[in-house]
């Protein structure tokens, strides 16, 4: 068969087709079992080396949108046909939110208290330890920070603000800063937004808390991953909702085990935290599938999304959602700092204006100066750099962990390797314990801190965490030196 590709002009050749044989896929003009033309044919037809539509047909066979059967040809992979299809309503939906959103005009009442705390809340890794040896997860190293750009920045927006006057400004963030993650969004990630479907929030623990806040009800089911993030079993558990763990295996979420009057469903498919693995393409179209025949919403988190170590990156949830399934939930605190509190979230049209409204009615807005001068140093092009330079420095410090990990702490540690991130887990091999390892390491200044805590329900086997975006390359090696030296009278 020939296949209608329209080539214009002779830039970007592979990803020309690469484009359109997927969006071919994913609409469902190519059905799955369809076959494709050879990667020669198709070369001839389109007037294309052959290595581009090699280029193009290796880069979809690994992202599993293509299989091939020996001797047989290559097809397009089966199951996309369950991808929801788009529906008017949520077009309807998305223009009487905006609408909403921009009037601003009346006041709204503020939903019933949903505040009352439930068991299972926050859980935190204990204080770290005074050392240059510490393992905590999710921090980030600081000292490499280009301040000095930094402050430029801040003064070109201190400059800015200075010549307006004193007003409240729009809840959803700064037009500027807006604009920056969506061009972010769709270059780095395949999340296709405009700037004003963008809300930026305090950090992603104050996008999880707007999207509880709007979708959950007391008694209402919200179901997340198991093990799991425990700020968002907090945050889901402070609503009043009933939260239901699921497991996990190796290809993430397991779809089949999640309950069928869940209302929300919160996920890290890029790589589940904290375990590491990615969600495959097979279950994030299954999931997308379940929410739509439920009117479910799915949170995808996409922390840690920017540091890839390992194979293509696997598209976002939200770039397959043509239903308005997904709120898309990311931070700049892995990326940059913590205590900078700026995250955002891509919502469903539909939950855009009530999100905007809680937003409003909690705090109205964020920080002003911290988001013009973010949207200086994303737009300037100084963000980017800053992430190449970390990418290298964290993949060092990735490398030199899992080759400790293969080698003289093999006999110990089964390390479960992520592709992305700046953390991994390990699993403890028998017969040593969390506790036992922890204690140990903590007596020889060593900051270690275990997988028990983020598990639910699922019984899980010892393990450690092993966060390495603050601690240097020195420091791990120097550190990992030390612990083998502790294990074998542990193992005793």
């Amino acid at each position: 068969m020939e296949i209608h590709i329209a080539m214009e002009g002779r830039h970007d050749l592979s990803g020309q087709i690469y484009r359109q044989l997927r969006a071919g896929i994913l609409e469902g003009r190519l059905a799955g079992g369809t076959r494709l033309p050879s990667t020669r044919d198709l070369a001839t037809q389109l007037g294309v080396s052959r290595k581009t539509t090699l280029d193009v047909f290796e880069r979809l066979l690994a992202e599993g949108y293509l299989s091939t059967r020996a001797g047989s040809g290559t097809f397009v992979a089966d199951g996309f046909e369950r991808l929801p299809a788009e529906r008017s309503s949520y077009a309807r939906a998305a223009d009487l939110a905006r609408e909403r959103a921009r009037s601003k005009a009346k006041a709204v009442p503020r939903a019933q208290p949903l505040w009352e705390q439930q068991p299972g809340g926050l859980q935190a890794p204990r204080a770290s330890v005074a050392s240059p040896y510490d393992f905590i997860g999710g921090a980030t190293d600081k000292a490499l920070f280009p301040f000095d750009v930094w402050r430029r920045c801040v003064n070109r927006a201190l400059r800015t603000q200075a010549r307006g006057i004193g007003i409240y400004r729009d809840a959803a963030g700064e037009q500027e800063l807006r604009l920056a993650i969506s061009r972010y969004l769709a270059f780095n990630r395949a999340v296709s937004s405009n700037w004003d479907e963008v809300i930026v929030t305090q950090g992603a623990q104050h996008a999880l808390d707007l999207l509880a806040r709007v979708t959950l009800r007391p008694g209402d089911v919200a179901a997340l991953e198991d093990p799991g993030y425990p700020p968002a079993l907090a945050c889901f558990n402070a609503t009043g909702a009933r939260v239901v763990p699921v497991p996990v295996d190796g290809e993430g979420l397991i779809v089949g085990k999640l309950p069928d009057n869940a209302r929300l469903v919160y996920v890290t498919p890029s790589h589940q935290f904290p375990l590491g693995m990615p969600m495959s393409l097979e279950r994030r179209v299954e999931l997308l599938a379940w929410a739509q025949a439920r009117s479910a919403v799915i949170i995808e988190d996409d922390y840690d999304c920017e540091y890839r170590f390992e194979g293509r990156s696997m598209e976002p949830l939200k770039s397959l959602d043509r239903a308005g399934l997904v709120a898309y939930v990311g931070t700049f605190s892995k990326t940059l700092f913590p205590e900078l509190r700026i995250g955002y979230v891509v919502p469903p049209a539909s939950l855009f204006g009530a999100l905007y409204r809680a937003r409003q009615i909690s705090d109205w807005h964020g920080c002003t100066l911290t988001q013009t001068a973010l949207a200086s140093f994303m737009l300037d092009g100084d963000f980017a750099k800053h992430l190449r330079r970390m990418h290298k420095l964290y993949a060092a410090r990735r490398a030199l962990l899992l080759d400790r990990l293969h080698g003289e702490l093999a006999p110990w540690f089964e390390p479960i390797v992520p592709s992305a991130g700046i953390h991994l887990a390990a699993r403890l091999r028998a017969p040593l314990t969390e506790s036992a390892v922890i204690d140990a390491a903590h007596d020889a200044a060593i900051g270690l801190y275990g997988i028990a805590p983020f598990h639910q329900r699922v019984k899980p086997q010892a393990g450690l965490i092993f966060g390495y975006g603050s601690i240097g390359v020195e420091s791990i090696d120097a550190a990992l030196t030390k612990l083998a030296g502790l294990l074998p009278k542990l193992a005793q």
